[in-house]
């Protein structure tokens, strides 16, 4: 039977993954999964596609505030309650209203990533809402909550390209090991311990998956996304991974068994 072999969460969109061991989740998935954004002066997304040095960020969240750290930087706290000023924003088409906090934030991103930067806060619940679900707040997220992949797929990727891949380029919530390669793809709802999920649609990949997850370093042959664009190619794009929406919530720990429902 499938396991569940890691959890990640990404509390600033774009940034380095956290590592968890449990969690509670819920159909607007992880807490404070991408509940932060860094923007433009409109509101608008900026992502490691475009800045990837935003993946040597590391957050630690906790119930008053947001830590960050990265090299050369002093460590930032800021409190959640002092995001406090209605602030545009805007992923992909999505626009919609969040919370916008300390200047002093916005000059620490700014003085790391050289360009102009704001912090934004979804709030306690976020404004966004999931394509097709208008009762599902959204965080930052790109389309949908949850994100999982097979661990076994990553090990098929990387025998197709002949170089390891980190499952951190992939920027997956859950990771699932004892499945074949690509046994997601099939997979419609699980169970993993009193949490059942269910795969909405296939993860269309981009080029963040070129930088790499500790460098922020852009790989020069273009890879792993020259080897799924010859292997993994769908309708929608290359394709890994699939996105999720739990159907309640619950508590998932690493180590428990994925039931396939469907």
């Amino acid at each position: 039977m499938p396991i569940l072999t890691a959890l990640y969460r990404y509390p600033v969109k774009s940034i380095h993954s956290e590592t968890l061991m449990h969690s509670a989740i819920d159909p607007s998935g992880l807490p404070d999964d991408r509940a932060w954004l860094i923007a433009d002066h409109s509101g608008r997304f900026m992502t490691g596609r475009d800045w990837p040095q935003m993946v040597r960020i590391r957050a630690d969240v906790d119930a008053g505030a947001l830590t960050l750290n990265a090299p050369g930087m002093p460590t930032l706290r800021v409190a959640r309650d002092t995001f406090d000023q209605a602030h545009p924003a805007q992923v992909w088409k999505d626009e919609f209203g969040a919370w916008h906090g300390p200047v002093a934030a916005d000059r620490w991103l700014s003085d790391f990533l050289g360009t102009e930067a704001r912090l934004l806060y979804t709030g306690q619940e976020s404004q966004r809402r999931v394509k097709h679900r208008p009762d599902l707040p959204l965080s930052f997220a790109d389309r949908y909550p949850l994100l999982l992949i097979g661990e076994s797929s990553r090990r098929q990727l990387s025998d197709w390209a002949g170089q390891d891949f980190a499952m951190a380029r992939f920027r997956p919530n859950l990771v699932v090991d004892d499945a074949v390669p690509f046994a997601e793809d099939g997979w419609q709802r699980i169970r993993i311990g009193d949490v059942v999920l269910r795969m909405v649609k296939p993860c269309e990949r981009c080029v963040f998956t070129t930088v790499d997850p500790d460098t922020g370093e852009k790989s020069s042959d273009q890879e792993p996304l020259r080897t799924l664009a010859r292997r993994r190619k769908g309708e929608g794009g290359v394709l890994f991974g699939q996105h999720a929406l739990a159907e309640s919530a619950g508590h998932i720990e690493v180590g428990m068994p994925v039931e396939i429902l469907d």
